[in-house]
């Protein structure tokens, strides 16, 4: 077995196998370019996200710059999806990316670990494994999300906070490691921040909301 095919089965493999670094740095290449994009260049963007994503839905943005390993590959977003600057996914592994995900700015999800024995990873070997993220899930600034984590749908995940652990649906989690501090409910629509109230009869949603 191949050192790329032990990589697809989610085996330990050498991420430093010539097969693997090859694709991986054309890829790279493309991500490059694809960085130094303008602001106004939002078609060139798009294209990108369509060709080199594994799926991309409609109307999905990102601020650049971006990172990934494989330059976006192994991402799937849903429709709606928007990054902020400086969205790091480590994509070794499969990211998966409901609709209507929101990115703060310098958020990390990460699917690459290594092993904790220290022979293997003095080795620089590694294993992969996937990330879930559920529609309508709000992720804050500088969180990071490690290997193998699923997190529930309208969920929202604090701003500097380690998701180590599954979050579940309908939940505001928090801190490092991230825990879930409350459950979405109906207070959450009277007020928006603290004690301010939301003024539902002036505020105009989109029809696909």
């Amino acid at each position: 077995m191949t050192e790329y095919e032990r990589m697809l089965k989610g085996l330990i493999y050498n991420p430093a196998d010539g097969e693997i670094m090859r694709e991986q740095l054309e890829l790279q290449e493309r991500l490059w370019d694809f960085n130094q994009l303008k602001p106004s260049q939002i078609k060139e963007k798009t294209a990108y996200m369509k060709e080199i994503f594994a799926e991309c839905g409609e109307n999905c943005y990102i601020e650049l710059p971006f990172r990934a390993n494989w330059g976006g590959r192994n991402v799937h977003f849903g429709n709606g999806v928007y990054a902020n600057f400086n969205l790091t996914l480590v994509d070794d592994g499969q990211i998966y990316v409901g609709d209507k995900v929101m990115f703060g700015p310098n958020v990390t999800v990460a699917t690459a670990n290594h092993p904790i024995e220290p022979s293997l990873r003095s080795g620089g070997l590694q294993y992969n494994r996937d990330v879930y993220i559920g529609e309508n899930v709000w992720i804050g600034a500088g969180a990071v999300i490690v290997p193998g984590v699923s997190i529930g749908k309208n969920s929202v995940i604090g701003a500097g906070s380690v998701v180590t652990r599954d979050i579940p649906e309908n939940v505001v989690a928090v801190g490092n490691p991230c825990r879930v501090i409350r459950e979405i409910g109906e207070r959450d629509r009277e007020f928006f921040y603290r004690d301010e109230r939301i003024d539902w009869e002036n505020i105009n949603l989109p029809e696909n909301t």
